[in-house]
């Protein structure tokens, strides 16, 4: 696979990324506010968010590995914060499934928000 094809990707993938963070973010605390459980689809859509936003992670990862970096490092910072974030939400699942409305939508809504910053932070 081409590098530049792997940047492209980067570069494209982080509206589908941040948007479906935002949007299953929001449906969370919707669903929580609302005193509902949620149902499978939202777990789905969680999984579909988690997902997404490693994939950018991940893109990153091999952008940097190939020594193209952005000029900003708070980028790679962001980067690294949201890995970290998703890790400590893996390692807490049984504690946020008490509540899975409301601790995921908060996690995606927070994801989504250093996905923002990251891409702010683009030279």
């Amino acid at each position: 696979m081409d590098i530049s094809t792997v940047l492209r990707f980067h570069q494209e993938w982080f509206y589908v990324s941040v948007g479906s963070c935002g949007v299953v973010g929001v449906w969370g605390v919707v669903l929580a506010v609302i005193k509902r459980e949620p149902s499978r689809w939202f777990g789905y859509a969680r999984a579909v968010a988690i997902t997404a936003i490693l994939l950018q992670v991940g893109a990153g990862v091999i952008l940097y590995s190939n020594d193209l970096r952005p000029l900003n490092s708070f980028h790679v910072f962001y980067g690294v914060v949201i890995a970290i974030t998703l890790t400590l939400a893996y390692l807490y699942r049984s504690t946020m499934a008490k509540r899975p409305g409301l601790t995921y939508g908060i996690l995606l809504l927070f994801v989504m928000g250093l996905g923002i910053r990251a891409w702010m932070n683009v030279s």
